[in-house]
C-alpha cells in the first residue's frame, strides 16, 4: 500500500513539472511571437519611409541642381538602411542585425536632416506643394516608427524579463531560447524620435 502512495506522489511530482515546463515553453513561444510582431510593425513603417525617399530626392533634384552631393548622400544611405531592415527582418531580435539596422537608420536619419537643412535655402522648393506633402508623409511615419519601436522593445524586455526569470532560465535554453533578444537602439535615439524639422 506504501509503495502505491509512493508512486502516486511521484506520478503527481512527474505530472506537475511536465505542466510547468509546457507552461514556460508556451509563455516563451508567445512572447517571442509578440515581439517578432513587434518588428514586422516597424519593417512596415521604415519600409514606407524608404519607399517615401526618392520620391523626395526626385522632387529636391529639379531645384536643388547644385546639392548632388547631398541628394546622393540620401539615396545612398536610404540603400544602406534598406538592406539593413531586410536583415533584420530574417531575425528580429539578433543583436548583430539589431545594431546594423540602427546605425542604418540612423545615419539615414542623418541625412535627410542635412537634406531639409540645404532645402532651407531653397524658397521655391520649400513653397512645392508637393515637397510639402512629402515632408508631411515623412513626419508621419517618423512618428510611427518611434512608437513601433517602442512597442518592439517592450516586447522584447517583457520576454528578455521572463527568459532570465527562474524556473524559464533553466527550462529555456532546452527548447532555443538560449540568448536576450536586442533591443532597437538608433545610433542617435533623440534624432530619430524627433522628427526632422522642416519650417516653411
Amino acid at each position: 500500500m506504501g509503495m502505491w502512495i509512493t508512486l502516486g506522489v511521484i506520478a503527481v511530482i512527474i505530472v506537475v513539472l511536465l505542466l510547468l515546463v509546457i507552461g514556460i515553453y508556451n509563455k516563451l513561444v508567445a512572447l517571442k511571437n509578440r515581439y517578432e510582431n513587434a518588428f514586422a510593425q516597424i519593417e512596415v513603417q521604415l519600409k514606407r519611409r524608404h519607399d517615401l525617399i526618392p520620391n523626395l530626392v526626385e522632387t529636391a533634384k529639379g531645384y536643388m541642381k547644385h546639392e548632388r552631393e547631398t541628394l546622393e548622400a540620401v539615396v545612398e544611405a536610404r540603400n544602406q538602411a534598406a538592406s539593413g531592415l531586410s536583415n533584420a527582418a530574417k531575425n528580429p531580435g539578433d543583436p548583430n542585425a539589431m545594431k546594423q539596422l540602427g546605425s542604418a537608420e540612423g545615419a539615414l536619419t542623418g541625412a535627410m536632416g542635412r537634406l531639409f537643412a540645404v532645402m532651407e535655402a531653397y524658397p521655391d522648393l520649400k513653397a512645392n506643394q508637393n515637397m510639402m506633402s512629402l515632408q508631411e508623409e515623412i513626419t508621419a511615419t517618423e512618428n510611427k516608427v518611434a512608437f513601433s519601436r517602442q512597442a518592439f522593445n517592450d516586447s522584447v524586455t517583457a520576454y528578455n524579463t521572463y527568459r532570465q526569470s527562474f524556473p524559464p532560465v533553466i527550462v529555456a535554453p532546452v527548447f532555443g531560447h538560449a540568448k536576450d533578444a536586442s533591443l532597437l537602439e538608433f545610433a542617435d535615439s533623440a534624432q530619430i524620435q524627433d522628427a526632422p524639422k522642416v519650417s516653411f
